[in-house]
């Protein structure tokens, strides 16, 4: 299986179609994290994510494997699309929470998808934009990215931020709000365009 692991998407998925199980095993493990921060930016509920998830690999590998897959070259974010659409249904179902961050001023910059189809090219455009900001994000003081970390990519409640880095929840608060401050900034010295991000 190493040796799948440094192959591309379209040669996984050739060798997947003549029967090698552990070629989508390798596709799976390549975009699970990416596909996970995708779906959550969409529905706040853990249980549902990983249900979101597996849905997303089963369609992908059933539409693989009936011969329905003609994206060549386009596997990731064609699978992106995938996730996409089904967190976009199951939030118009109303049984997902979207994301939503206490201080309205700041929604737009983790909650700004748009909730209808997207063509490859928005994907891609999106895409960049998330690696534009997860850059930024590093590049904040220890504990502002660490908040953030905690917030919105493994879904901690203020609260439960406030236990785990043992201060209060004001100064929880204090840090998210220093450090969404600090993003604005960046984003404005970097000349980052978050139009095409935030929906037309």
């Amino acid at each position: 299986m190493k040796k799948l692991q440094n192959l591309t998407d379209e040669r996984l998925i050739t060798l997947h179609l003549k029967g090698d199980n552990f070629a989508f095993d390798v596709l799976f493990s390549r975009y699970k994290t990416c596909l996970t921060l995708h779906i959550s930016s969409i529905i706040n509920k853990n249980d549902l994510v990983d249900d979101l998830l597996q849905e997303t690999f089963l369609k992908a590998y059933n539409t693989i494997r009936i011969g329905r897959y003609k994206e060549k070259g386009q596997f990731r974010p064609w699978i992106i699309r995938i996730a996409y659409n089904l967190a976009i249904d199951k939030y118009r179902q109303g049984r997902g929470e979207c994301i939503l961050y206490e201080y309205e001023t700041d929604k737009d910059l983790f909650n700004s998808y748009k909730f209808s189809e997207k063509t490859i090219e928005d994907l891609l455009i999106e895409e960049q934009i998330y690696m534009d900001i997860r850059k930024l994000i590093q590049q904040l003081p220890d504990k502002q990215e660490e908040v953030i970390n905690m917030r919105y990519y493994q879904n901690m409640s203020f609260k439960e931020i406030a236990i785990h880095t043992g201060v209060s929840i004001n100064t929880a608060l204090g840090r998210m709000r220093y450090a969404m401050q600090n993003i604005r900034r960046m984003i404005q010295e970097n000349n980052i365009d978050l139009s095409e991000f935030k929906g037309k």
